[in-house]
């Protein structure tokens, strides 16, 4: 049988590789996945504590954290999109509002606000003192 190339499959020509990922790209994603799994937790505690006004009923507490962790999974995968760093801002800043709630939830909230912040904000200097284009120039350790 005959082997058939990809451009004679498909028809179309092979796509040209991504850029590499900055730092800040690496490292965003990471701190809003594990933020996700916390911030499903707190919408628990928000329901099991009965911390919302009597008018608003408790479940609202499971979908708002159900809501938030899907937010950060979904910013999370589109970290590469130039909006992607500030609606995670946007996104610590709520989750720092819900400390309104149930107080505690500022040791959250500064934890990972921390990282948030020293991933983007270190990680954007980082990025900025690499070279643009990669060294043609080679190094050996006795140099």
């Amino acid at each position: 049988m005959a082997r058939m190339t990809s451009s004679a499959a498909g028809g179309r020509a092979p796509r040209p590789p991504r850029p590499p990922r900055t730092l800040v790209q690496k490292l965003a994603p990471v701190v809003l996945g594990f933020e996700s799994i916390v911030v499903f937790l707190v919408g628990l505690t928000i329901f099991g504590l009965r911390s919302l006004p009597p008018a608003i009923p408790q479940w609202w507490g499971i979908v708002g954290g159900i809501v938030m962790a899907l937010v950060c999974i979904a910013i999370a995968g589109m970290i590469t999109r130039p909006w992607a760093i500030t609606a995670g801002w946007i996104v610590q800043v709520i989750i720092a509002l819900s400390a309104i709630l149930v107080p505690s939830i500022l040791f959250v909230v500064l934890i990972f606000g921390g990282m948030w912040a020293y991933a983007t904000i270190k990680g954007a200097r980082v990025d900025a003192q690499r070279p643009t284009e990669p060294s043609t120039e080679t190094q050996t350790e006795s140099e």
